[in-house]
């Protein structure tokens, strides 16, 4: 690492730094980055989860995560359920399916997921 990168890396924010770790961690995997996701099109995407929460939808009970790929968030909702085993804050998953925009914010229903490696 010479000067400049040192210098270049002292004056970018931590959110730019996490954004950029998250944007090398996913690439190259062949996913979708959540920034360039097109409502009611088949996705593959990849993130960490930054938000969990258990929310009433229509008088059931659904477990919401919000993933983060650096690029952006996508909500992922699943519906009856009040968790997921081995879903856990700051743990990266890969979600498919179908996202819509509810909100001013892209929501998947149920979407398929795969739990990748902690490392």
């Amino acid at each position: 690492m010479g000067l400049r990168d040192l210098t270049k890396r002292l004056r970018t924010s931590i959110d730019e730094l996490d954004d950029r770790r998250l944007q090398d961690r996913f690439s190259g995997l062949g996913l979708t980055s959540i920034l360039e996701m097109t409502a009611r099109t088949p996705v593959r995407v990849g993130g960490e989860i930054t938000r969990m929460k258990i929310a009433p939808r229509s008088g059931v009970n659904t477990f919401e995560i919000t993933v983060d790929d650096g690029t952006g968030t996508v909500v992922a909702v699943f519906t009856g359920r009040r968790h997921l085993g081995g879903v856990d804050h700051n743990r990266a998953l890969v979600l498919e399916g179908v996202a819509r925009t509810e909100r001013n914010r892209l929501v998947m229903l149920n979407p398929a997921y795969t739990l990748l490696p902690q490392h």
